[in-house]
């Protein structure tokens, strides 16, 4: 399976000699906050100095927006170092992953040489998780990796299956990994948080990041939740000192006070997210899930990436993805004028295609 990801704006601008408009990274539109690039600019004057190394102004800023502990936060180069981490530090046999979903689940546990058990989502259900996962961990199970909202379906699972699938994975000894990187996108986040119960299960770690959220893709900074300190542990020791800079240290430092930023994107995201699933409904083609800030669809024109590439606009295909073909295909929600210009070439080409 390739691991090529969405936002390769590089490769675009090496063929075309044009940056694109891209729709196949899922990040803000609004791109980073004033604060946080001022509070980069600012950390420029100390970077001739080493980082901490246990990030700790970031994990107590941390620990007092999310309201937990200073020891069960692990701060990381992004999500995907975690995710590497996790995978060395724990060194799983047998990993059970919920299919299509992000590819650095299966990526991180290949490098250690774990065994691979795929939970095929259905397209009839809308690749919506169900309580059929459950049936899957057994006492052979070592760790199980589950993204709520799910990357690339935007299908959310409520809080009382996830409950389920901890209660199984602390009867087997499997580790639950949970990634919610995507819930602060959610019309309601705190309804599918599962970080209320984060004290009453030792075998779970939660995974969150700034690159979405606060566009901040390029600085790399990500962090776990995790009640067991044995584990957290485990992760320092799992990966390099310095994996986080001074400058992505202080740009998360910054974006935990910009709430104003955060509202304005939820209602942008929101409102944006029914317009184009409107737009989407009326070209004929169907949209799947999408609760977050991206749309996951189904169109009977195959290659349209490749097509849209020629109208300067780059989306993601889903076609390297378990499960899934040429057929799917995931969009960022961006600014009105922005979905606007998608849907027009969209319904250009099929209309010329039909």
């Amino acid at each position: 399976m390739s691991l090529i990801h969405g936002g390769d704006i590089n490769g675009y601008i090496m063929q075309y000699g044009k940056p694109p408009l891209d729709f196949s990274a899922n990040i803000n539109p609004f791109g980073i906050p004033h604060g946080v690039k001022a509070a980069v600019a600012a950390a420029i004057e100390n970077a001739d100095a080493y980082p901490d190394p246990l990030c700790r102004k970031l994990v107590n800023a941390i620990s007092q927006f999310e309201g937990v502990p200073s020891d069960c936060i692990f701060c990381g180069n992004g999500a995907a170092d975690i995710i590497f981490r996790i995978a060395l530090a724990l060194k799983p046999r047998l990993a059970l992953i919920a299919a299509p979903t992000f590819a650095e689940y299966e990526q991180a546990a290949d490098t250690v040489g774990c065994k691979i058990k795929l939970h095929h989502l259905k397209a009839e259900n809308d690749f919506m998780l169900t309580n059929s996962i459950i049936e899957q961990i057994d006492s052979n199970t070592d760790i199980v990796f589950i993204c709520n909202p799910n990357n690339p379906t935007g299908q959310t699972a409520d809080v009382e299956l996830v409950k389920a699938i901890a209660d199984k994975c602390r009867e087997c000894a499997a580790v639950l990994v949970l990634d919610e990187c995507f819930a602060d996108f959610l019309d309601e986040p705190l309804k599918y948080t599962f970080k209320p119960y984060l004290n009453g299960y030792g075998n779970l770690i939660i995974l969150k990041a700034f690159t979405k959220l606060y566009g901040m893709a390029g600085i790399r900074l990500g962090y776990c939740l995790c009640s067991n300190i044995d584990i957290t542990q485990q992760l320092k020791k799992a990966g390099q000192p310095w994996a986080v800079s001074s400058l992505a240290q202080a740009a998360g430092i910054a974006a935990l006070k910009e709430n104003d930023y955060v509202k304005t994107t939820r209602e942008l995201i929101k409102a944006e997210r029914k317009y184009l699933y409107e737009s989407f409904c009326k070209l004929g083609i169907k949209v799947i899930g999408s609760q977050a800030n991206y749309i996951f669809f189904k169109t009977d024109a195959e290659d349209l990436d490749s097509i849209l590439k020629d109208y300067g606009i780059l989306i993601r295909s889903c076609s390297n993805y378990h499960g899934l073909d040429n057929t799917y295909y995931r969009i960022a929600v961006r600014t009105h004028g922005e979905n606007q210009q998608l849907i027009a070439a969209i319904k250009h080409i099929t209309e010329i295609h039909r």
